[in-house]
């Protein structure tokens, strides 16, 4: 687990509510593990598609984070999920997120939800924007 002083997802209080674990995070790569549970799942026993996304965003902005110049900020200004598979209650999934482009003002991430046996579950797209430091 990285030890940057920020970067760990068990930090930020949503990712906290959601049970989201860091197993890595660093500036070309954040990896986080989510373990599947009823009340976040559809009827059914299915991971909801919110849970997916969120797990996504929270991989995304984490790498943007640890890109920043010092005293800046970022925020999710646009995100797109395609679902593929499912999770069931009662098993992992793991969040990797890589950038593909980071820019001074943006940067943007690819993050791969897979399930058991590394079954491909959603590949989120996001772009992050970059606020500068508040004087």
């Amino acid at each position: 687990m990285a030890d940057d002083g920020f970067a760990t997802a068990e930090i930020l209080p949503f990712a906290r509510l959601m049970g989201i674990e860091t197993l890595e995070a660093a500036q070309q790569r954040v990896r986080l593990r989510l373990m599947v549970r009823e009340d976040l799942c559809t009827t059914g026993g299915i991971l909801h598609g919110g849970a997916i996304m969120a797990l996504a965003d929270t991989a995304g902005a984490l790498g943007a984070a640890l890109n920043l110049p010092e005293g800046a900020r970022t925020t999710t200004l646009e995100s797109k999920t395609n679902f593929v598979g499912s999770a069931r209650a009662g098993t992992p999934v793991t969040a990797e997120a890589t950038p593909l482009h980071l820019g001074r003002r943006t940067s943007v991430w690819q993050t791969r939800i897979e399930g058991e046996g590394g079954r491909l579950v959603a590949v989120v797209t996001q772009t992050q924007l970059t606020l500068e430091a508040r004087p």
